[in-house]
């Protein structure tokens, strides 16, 4: 399907390049959060930046760091120009390091999204949240990365914030790690409790079924949107322009046996062909921080009635400008323009996917 979907480069090759763009000459890194050792994720991320070096004629290196942080940290001061984030990291990479998101991951199996998870190991006494939050410090407590989305603004918001529970005062030890390092410190009996993922989940299953085997999930979060890629605002046209196109029509285009390989590339890393997407994803992030912030304002004690007051008018009045963004993003143009692609994708139509293709490619061209 979609053998002749060709790409949009054409369309805005002739978009000039400012002055503080990067040339689509120059060596991309493309940044890669920590959610297991670099050594594992390498081994499904080089055959697709591979494959992404070649289908752009760019130089594409693969950045990896010790935590979320030093990816944004990465793309702030330029050292990234392409990044794969969660949804909280995303937002704190728009924030702070001139990153804007483009395109949306796609779970293998075309779920809209992921789920967070406490876990335990399958021996454990623990069978239920409230089993947790007795909050009687017997417990060790598995964290994630605080630019984690599941593995650490849901979990906080959904169980802790929403019960005014500090994890600190609640557990025995609290320590940080990224998903594998949780899950296998909860298989090998050194925590009694972590946050994780299902997409996590399902990755251990495959690099180390017998630590998957002895773990339980005991809490399921609400649907997280799936994960964006983000890259620099003042990437050069010419660049942006061959990066979408490429990654767009990944998994799309070319014959029987090109389809087959790169959709088993996407699919070692958890993904079907991506989909279009922009900051907007991050507003139900956005949202979900604010109320949390809320909720540890108002039961902070330490806080002097006057001030706190203040604290949660202002809030709350994000949480107001949020909520009006949020019924704007959802009537928008380009909400109704990503509808229109996933039903023309669905339905194989060719000629429409490659032309929504070309217009999201122009349109984040000139920007």
């Amino acid at each position: 399907m979609f053998r002749k979907l060709v790409t949009a480069t054409a369309m805005v090759a002739s978009v000039a390049a400012t002055a503080t763009a990067v040339s689509a000459a120059d060596e991309l890194s493309f940044g890669i959060i920590s959610t297991e050792a670099s050594a594992n994720l390498k081994t499904v991320w080089e055959p697709f930046l591979a494959e992404m070096e070649k289908g752009t004629g760019l130089k594409i290196k693969a950045f990896f760091a010790s935590d979320y942080a030093g990816i944004i940290e990465a793309q702030r001061f330029n050292k990234v120009q392409i990044a794969w984030y969660g949804n909280k990291s995303a937002m704190e990479a728009v924030d702070r390091a001139e990153a804007e998101v483009f395109i949306q991951s796609v779970a293998k199996d075309g779920s809209p999204g992921y789920y967070s998870h406490l876990i335990v190991h399958k021996d454990s006494p623990i069978k239920s949240l409230d089993d947790v939050l007795k909050c009687d410090k017997s417990l060790d407590f598995g964290n994630g990365d605080p630019n984690s989305t599941s593995g650490f603004l849901v979990p906080m918001s959904y169980v802790f914030a929403a019960k005014n529970i500090d994890p600190k005062n609640c557990f025995k030890t609290v320590r940080a790690a990224n998903h594998e390092a949780n899950l296998l410190a909860v298989a090998n009996k050194q925590v009694n409790i972590a946050t994780n993922n299902n997409e996590s989940l399902e990755r251990l299953r495959v690099t180390k079924p017998e630590s998957h085997a002895v773990l339980r999930v005991i809490w399921t979060s609400p649907l997280i949107p799936s994960d964006p890629l983000a890259w620099r605002k003042d990437l050069a046209a010419e660049t942006k322009a061959k990066i979408y196109s490429f990654l767009m029509s990944y998994g799309r285009a070319g014959t029987e046996d090109e389809l087959k390989k790169q959709r088993e590339i996407l699919a070692a890393l958890g993904w079907a062909p991506f989909r279009p997407s922009s900051n907007d994803q991050l507003l139900p992030i956005r949202q979900l921080e604010a109320s949390r912030k809320l909720l540890k304002i108002e039961g902070d004690d330490k806080i002097a009635a006057e001030d706190k007051k203040k604290q949660v008018e202002a809030v709350r009045a994000e949480i107001a400008k949020l909520e009006d963004a949020a019924k704007t993003a959802a009537s928008s143009d380009l909400t109704k323009k990503v509808a229109a692609f996933v039903d023309a994708d669905r339905a194989a139509k060719a000629d429409e996917v490659k032309k929504l293709i070309g217009d999201f490619a122009a349109g984040f061209a000139k920007k």
